[in-house]
């Protein structure tokens, strides 16, 4: 009888482990999407400021019927070049970030 209240308790206590490491892996998961969004995002921002006319892009994307917040900070470096970071924030919190380093425009 003590053999199978152990063999219960073990089991028990790896189908705890297993539904917690479901719930965990479903957490992660759940914002894959829109980050993987927000990604595609910055990276089309990147080449959007290697145009010539790249001086008024909106701060706002929709992509796949999501808005994302775009935000672009430039900085000069001591090489002369231009450090742009920028990210992209979905309403739902998840994001992502992107540094480039562009030539000066004339």
């Amino acid at each position: 009888m003590v053999e199978l209240a152990v063999a219960i308790l073990v089991l028990a206590l790896g189908a705890i482990a297993a539904l917690r490491a479901t719930d965990q892996s479903r957490l992660a998961i759940s914002g894959a999407q829109d980050r993987a969004l927000a990604q595609v995002v910055v990276r089309n921002r990147a080449e959007e400021l290697r145009l010539p006319a790249a001086a008024a892009l909106p701060a706002e994307v929709t992509q796949a019927g999501k808005t994302f917040a775009v935000e672009t900070r430039t900085e000069r470096t001591a090489a002369g070049l231009v450090e742009a970071t920028i990210t992209a924030r979905a309403t739902s919190g998840a994001g992502a970030q992107l540094v480039v380093y562009l030539p000066v425009q004339p």
